[in-house]
């Protein structure tokens, strides 16, 4: 038991990291590439639809966000730590559903 206890001590860390970077990778394309499309409807009289993309994008990188922070769950020793990561993880499935929404209220239109 204390080797598996070890093996996720260890890992866990650089696994919650690979998902953060790919959440805030995922975060900086959509916005580089949804301010692209903004030149391009501003500049060039393009229609594309660039509050979509940013949205399903921006709900995109949360997800990887989210995963890291309910994998952190595992490696919370007290209840402080519980507080404060149930609070981000309350904020971002909050984000999360707000996005959502505006992707919704978005097709309808």
């Amino acid at each position: 038991m204390n080797v598996l206890h070890t093996i996720i001590e260890t890992g866990l860390p650089y696994i919650i990291s690979v998902f953060e970077i790919m959440g805030i990778f995922v975060v900086t394309w959509t916005g580089i590439k949804a301010f692209w499309e903004y030149i391009q409807n501003s500049f060039m009289k393009k229609n594309l639809d660039l509050q979509s993309h940013l949205a399903k994008g921006l709900a995109t990188g949360l997800e990887f966000k989210m995963a890291a922070e309910i994998l952190k769950t595992v490696l919370v020793r007290d209840m402080e730590e519980l507080y404060i990561l149930g609070a981000v993880i309350l904020l971002r499935a909050l984000l999360s559903i707000l996005i959502h929404f505006e992707m919704k209220t978005n097709d309808k239109k």
